[in-house]
């Protein structure tokens, strides 16, 4: 609670601060990915398909953490850019499988390069032992979050 006893401190609110994180990560990875002409989302489409070859429309947009209609959207605009391909018909059903092409690979290899520089920006102030500590941590706080949205009782 905040000091006149309605609401949530900020000051102590886990949650605030991990937005906060968020945020901060997200302008800082959208400042090294500006000169490369791409946003974090392009960024993640590319690392979610070099990963994962093949994934669908809506595949992706779960795993960029947007609207399947947005990432429609995007893949277009990669398409149009070289960095991905898709086949005219679905081979399947009605699933547009996306891939990498190498225009896209090498792009995503720079993208990669500069992303990875902030999370050691992020990272410098821990020692080994914080580093792999903030993982297990934050790992943990996704699981028991999925743990209680798949219906299980929180833990009192």
């Amino acid at each position: 609670m905040s000091q006149d006893g309605a609401g949530v401190d900020l000051d102590k609110s886990l949650g605030y601060l991990l937005k906060e994180a968020s945020s901060a990560l997200r302008a800082a990875m959208e400042e090294v990915l500006r000169p490369l002409g791409m946003s974090v989302t392009q960024y993640s489409c590319l690392e979610l398909l070099a990963q994962r070859p093949g994934l669908s429309n809506s595949e992706l947009a779960r795993g960029a953490f947007v609207t399947r209609q947005s990432m429609n959207v995007l893949l277009q605009a990669l398409e149009r850019e070289g960095y991905v391909t898709r086949p005219a018909e679905a081979p399947v059903g009605k699933v547009l499988p996306a891939r990498l092409t190498p225009r896209g690979r090498r792009v995503l290899e720079k993208a990669s390069v500069a992303v990875r520089s902030v999370e050691v920006r992020m990272l410098a102030g821990l020692d080994e032992a914080g580093q792999s500590a903030a993982y297990g941590i934050l790992r943990s706080m996704v699981r028991s979050l999925r743990d209680t949205d798949d219906g299980a009782q929180p833990i009192s």
